[in-house]
Order: structure tokens, then C-alpha cells, then sequence
């Protein structure tokens, strides 16, 4: 059983400069629990999710991060994770992911 090195380097890159983006930040990532962090979705209007670290072990999550980071890359007005696609698609995904 193996992983791709590079995706989990650019997914620890891509959270590591989400929430260092400013102090706002730093009070909105009071509310997220260890072991969790904050992405935000959507592709007009962003709605804040809270999701288990352990998803960045999962193949399926780190090619969406490398999607997101290829076609959007890491400079977004909300700072920090912003996923930009159907909230219901990413429901989805997440709930198949800790199935």
C-alpha cells in the first residue's frame, strides 16, 4: 500500500497558506476541533464545512485538492481552503470518503 508523496506535499503546502493568511483566520480557527480543519464551498456563495484530517490520506481528496490548485490556485478573498464546486458534490464525496 502506497501514496503519492507530491499529493500529500502539496495538500500540507495548500493547508499550511490557508490558515496563515491573517488574523481572521486565526479567530475562525477557534471553532475547528483537533484533528479537523475548515473548507470553504461553493462556487458563488462559500458555505464552511469542518472536516477530519484524515481525509488528506485519502486519494480521492488530495486529485480534488490538486484540481483546485491547478485551476484556481491558493489566492482567494475569503482566504483560507476554498473548494469552488457543488456543495452537494462535495457532501457527496465526503460522506463516501468516511463511509
Amino acid at each position: 500500500m502506497g501514496f503519492s508523496l507530491p499529493s500529500v506535499v502539496t495538500a500540507k503546502k495548500f493547508l499550511r497558506r490557508s490558515f496563515s493568511n491573517s488574523k481572521r483566520d486565526a479567530s475562525m480557527a477557534v471553532d475547528v476541533p483537533k484533528g479537523h480543519f475548515a473548507v470553504n464551498v461553493g462556487k458563488s456563495e462559500k458555505k464552511r464545512f469542518v472536516v477530519p484530517m484524515s481525509l488528506l490520506n485519502q486519494p480521492c481528496f488530495q486529485d480534488l485538492l490538486s484540481q483546485v490548485e491547478d485551476e484556481f490556485g491558493f489566492d482567494h478573498p475569503m482566504g483560507g481552503l476554498t473548494i469552488p464546486c457543488n456543495e452537494d458534490t462535495f457532501i457527496d464525496l465526503i460522506s463516501c470518503l468516511n463511509a
